[in-house]
């Protein structure tokens, strides 16, 4: 006979949004059941962040010994064991784990059930043979790499984000299908591991960033011996021996021994049984309103099976919204105009609220666009990384959008985050006092643009000046 479990909150999923409901839920008094078919952590922690950034790490650390010439360090080639550097990225997903584990939920209360989910009413989700009753659900089941359905492919051994990293051989010539930030991310790190890299994008590569910001990342990637192919869509894929063969639709073709599909990612929703649920979605994900409620009211959805931006600190953000609702019955609503994203490559490419494209648009000419060089900083041009800038729209006094391009860009993006979301002026960033020598102060020399017109080259200031001077 089939066990009824009668709960106050039922999350489906154990990746960093569900991880988090369910944790704040049952430490406020909850009861909660967790249920996850796959790997705790989710994609994030086992295909996506972690393990990206840890290969990232690995691939700078080479890419340093190659490059300390304007410093007075003779250049080496780095002997590269690639298996090691895989070895690093599994050791650091292995150090997190405990904390997104099984054993970690139980012991904060949550009953914890690895299995797929299906809901068989709108109020009842069956699990590990077990009926779950719920006066709430939270669906926080993540996306998965799209794959498209390209001619071969099928018939062609081809790597995902899922996949890539259990590769332990490094790849003699990668070709990447699709320049978004995991493709450029995964092309610049294996390019620094010692492979040779191909992007073969569609449309523009890193199209979904401000140009301007974009177009320092790319150059410095193309000029690590990247190639990157633009307005190229793939039309076919062919193995021929150990060379894989893609053509694309202005009628070249570009061989290489590995193939990684980066062009996007699609909603898991596909086990949930969600018409029975009276739960509504679209090809974007699961529908829902401000509030994160489904077209079923006691029914949440978070992260990016909701449909929308898909970052992880976005599901985070997601589930201290829910917990809100769902908990307290309070009014709460997600927006994401204070929700930064970042791209690791190197120089990182960081932005907040609107680029200067959207500002355009919606603000016309009370637009300000604010920018500083990291070129004019003392402490880039001491680590010999200058390239990059800070950009900033203002409209009246107040910043609605920031985007970086350089060094530490997602860590720097974090001020004016804060800036965005506490609808600051922009004065409280040119006036902080940031330490010398630090790269932080390119975002407050950016803030102090604004008052250049307004005190430099202000003829009713200059004349206030000379009065004052005047005075005994």
């Amino acid at each position: 006979m089939t066990d009824h479990i009668k709960v106050d909150l039922c999350v489906i999923g154990g990746g960093s949004g569900g991880l988090s409901v369910a944790a704040g839920a049952v430490q406020m008094g909850a009861s909660v059941v967790l249920v996850e078919g796959g790997k705790m952590g989710g994609d994030c922690l086992n295909y996506g962040c972690v393990p990206s950034k840890a290969l990232i790490a690995a691939a700078k650390h080479a890419h340093a010994m190659t490059t300390g010439a304007p410093f007075g360090i003779t250049p080496v080639d780095p002997e590269i064991n690639f298996a090691a550097a895989k070895d690093h990225v599994r050791s650091v997903i292995a150090g997190i784990e405990p904390h997104d584990s099984v054993e970690r939920f139980e012991s904060l209360g949550v009953q914890v059930i690895q299995d797929w989910g299906k809901f068989t009413s709108p109020s009842e989700l069956q699990a590990g043979g077990k009926t779950i009753q719920a006066r709430r659900f939270v669906i926080a089941t993540g996306s998965s790499p799209f794959v498209p359905p390209i001619p071969g492919l099928e018939d062609v051994p081809h790597y995902t984000n899922e996949t890539i990293f259990d590769l332990r051989e490094r790849p003699r010539h990668l070709i990447v299908v699709g320049g978004g930030p995991i493709g450029m991310e995964m092309a610049q790190a294996h390019r620094r591991l010692g492979c040779e890299v191909t992007v073969i994008e569609g449309a523009t590569v890193l199209g979904k960033d401000d140009p301007e910001l974009a177009a320092v990342a790319l150059s410095a990637i193309r000029a690590e011996g990247v190639e990157i192919v633009e307005n190229a869509a793939v039309e076919q894929v062919r193995k021929a021996g150990d060379d894989i063969t893609v053509s694309t639709s202005d009628g070249r073709e570009f061989t290489g021994s590995h193939i990684l599909v980066a062009v996007g990612r699609k909603p898991n929703t596909g086990t949930l049984n969600l018409d029975a649920a009276g739960v509504e979605t679209n090809r974007a994900g699961v529908i829902v309103d401000a509030s994160l409620k489904t077209s079923n009211r006691k029914i949440y959805a978070i992260g990016d099976v909701a449909g929308g931006k898909q970052f992880t600190h976005l599901a985070g953000y997601h589930a201290g919204i829910v917990i809100r609702s769902a908990l307290f019955g309070l009014p709460a609503k997600a927006s994401d105009t204070n929700i930064p994203h970042a791209t690791y490559t190197d120089p990182e490419i960081a932005q907040i609220g609107l680029t200067e494209a959207q500002a355009r648009e919606e603000h016309g000419d009370a637009l300000e666009v604010l920018r500083f060089q990291f070129a004019e900083n003392d402490r880039a041009r001491a680590e010999g990384v200058s390239a990059g800038l800070v950009k900033v729209m203002v409209v009246k006094g107040r910043p609605v959008g920031a985007g970086i391009v350089g060094p530490q860009a997602g860590e720097q993006i974090s001020l004016w985050s804060l800036a965005i979301s506490s609808k600051l002026k922009i004065g409280a960033v040119a006036g902080m006092v940031a330490p010398y020598p630090t790269l932080m102060e390119v975002s407050k020399r950016a803030g102090g643009q604004y008052y250049t017109p307004r005190l430099f080259e202000n003829k009713w200031v200059k004349k206030v000046v000379g009065l004052v001077q005047k005075l005994p």
